[in-house]
């Protein structure tokens, strides 16, 4: 988002914050459903998120002109978020159908972190990530955009229906609809990594060849911490492939120690002397 879509979007979550200290989580859950629902509108009617977006318009035109579209189909406090979300300015229409997708993301999560499930739904996301990026097929056919995404979205039904929290599958399937017009596993580590946020950590990535011992775990995790000075909350994959050592990403910072690039190093320095 440029700058001005940024600070109207804080505005929002803001607000949001505020209404999430205070509400259960099956409160922000409708929240987020009414959130969603809007931003589907908005992806679907063009000419609408361009008039809602217009900066020749004042704040108050273009909320008045939502709530004609929205008036009995959400609550008071999820028309209270559109107000400051469409009151606001934007740089661009699309970044409004990105602020009001993102709210929703943001009330779903909360709605896990007052029921204190948001671990679980973070862990469960990145092992669906897991899954999808395993497996070509299942990633093409959840991310085949010329599907509608309710038939995609069984998919997601078969795979985790009673085997994850329910607001796993319900983010799972924002990913699906290419969340912030990402890929499936773009979006899906997106959110993992919204979930960490929410308990105040990072999230790193890590490669491993075997996988790590507990201590291991535990020191890795340790040595990270001290170094961005947060909590980090390590993704591990198992990839034989690497051979041994490993390989750590968070963020852009990527630290390889891995036997296999320590080779491919090696062939690179043969091959240029």
């Amino acid at each position: 988002m440029h700058a001005a879509s940024r600070a109207s979007y804080a505005a929002a979550q803001e607000q949001l914050d505020a209404l999430a200290a205070g509400a259960t989580g099956e409160q922000l859950s409708t929240v987020a459903e009414e959130l969603f629902a809007v931003a589907r509108l908005l992806a679907d009617q063009v000419r609408l998120r361009r008039a809602l977006a217009d900066p020749a318009r004042s704040g108050d035109v273009r909320a008045a002109l939502l709530h004609g579209l929205i008036e009995g189909q959400v609550g008071e406090q999820t028309r209270q978020l559109l107000d400051t979300l469409v009151s606001g300015r934007w740089s661009a229409p699309s970044e409004l159908l990105d602020g009001c997708e993102e709210l929703g993301v943001q009330a779903l999560l909360a709605s896990a972190e007052r029921d204190g499930t948001l671990a679980e739904v973070e862990d469960e996301l990145f092992r669906f990530r897991q899954v999808v990026a395993g497996d070509p097929a299942f990633a093409a056919a959840i991310g085949d955009r010329s599907v509608p995404a309710e038939r995609r979205a069984t998919l997601v039904d078969e795979l985790l229906a009673d085997r994850a929290n329910d607001v796993t599958v319900r983010a799972a399937k924002i990913a699906l609809r290419g969340y912030g017009g990402r890929s499936v596993p773009g979006a899906l580590t997106r959110l993992v990594e919204q979930a960490a946020q929410r308990q105040d950590r990072g999230v790193a990535y890590v490669t491993v060849a075997t996988p790590l011992t507990e201590d291991g775990e535990r020191r890795l995790g340790a040595a990270l911490a001290a170094r961005y000075g947060r909590d980090i909350s390590l993704k591990t994959t198992v990839d034989p492939r690497v051979i041994g050592g490993v390989r750590v990403q968070v963020g852009a910072d990527l630290y390889d120690g891995t036997i296999a690039h320590r080779l491919a190093q090696a062939r690179t320095a043969l091959a240029s002397g």
